[in-house]
């Protein structure tokens, strides 16, 4: 019985410790990427680029498992730009679903939009491309905000209340098991 009292108590305190989700960090390449007419930077962007008229890009979907704001940096050796989009993203028409389109972040060649409000269950859709139509390359796309990031080849990772809960799980079916009594039936002939 002491095991069950411990055991329920530890699993009570891990389930209280609040989630913190860890930086995701999405990679790809454009090089081969399809093209199209970028949009200006802002949030949202109004217009189309008079430069970016065939930027090759890549797009990565993700969703977030927590509402709230979300940071965004997109890294690469080339002048990186950092789209992203909600529901879907067609790029025949890239000002469609466009919450936010970021050129500079600084110093350099990366992209960044800071706190962007996102939703859980939403489909979002990172496009990665760049200023003009003969930059291209890899790029490092990196998420991180109050919820897990899932997306790409990323697998989800279990809340801690998910986890107290299996192993209070796991520690009362071994509980049971070893309470249980063998019955042996001994037969005579």
């Amino acid at each position: 019985m002491k095991m069950i009292f411990v055991g329920a108590i530890a699993a009570v305190a891990f389930a209280a410790t609040p989630a913190s989700a860890a930086i995701t960090v999405f990679t790809g390449d454009t090089t081969t990427g399809p093209t199209f007419n970028r949009p200006l930077s802002g949030r949202p962007p109004t217009n189309l680029s008079g430069v970016g008229t065939a930027v090759r890009y890549f797009v990565t979907p993700f969703t977030v498992t927590l509402a709230g704001n979300y940071n965004f940096l997109n890294s690469a050796v080339y002048d990186a730009y950092l789209g992203i989009h909600a529901n879907s993203f067609n790029p025949s028409n890239a000002l469609v679903n466009a919450l936010a389109y970021d050129d500079d972040a600084g110093p350099g060649s990366d992209s960044q939009i800071l706190g962007l409000g996102l939703n859980a269950g939403v489909s979002y859709f990172a496009v990665s491309s760049s200023f003009a139509n003969n930059d291209f390359g890899a790029f490092r796309l990196t998420i991180d905000g109050p919820g897990n990031i899932i997306g790409g080849n990323v697998a989800a990772v279990p809340e801690p209340a998910t986890w107290a809960l299996m192993i209070f799980g796991f520690g009362l079916v071994g509980f049971a098991m070893r309470r249980r009594r063998q019955r042996v039936t001994i037969t005579y002939a």
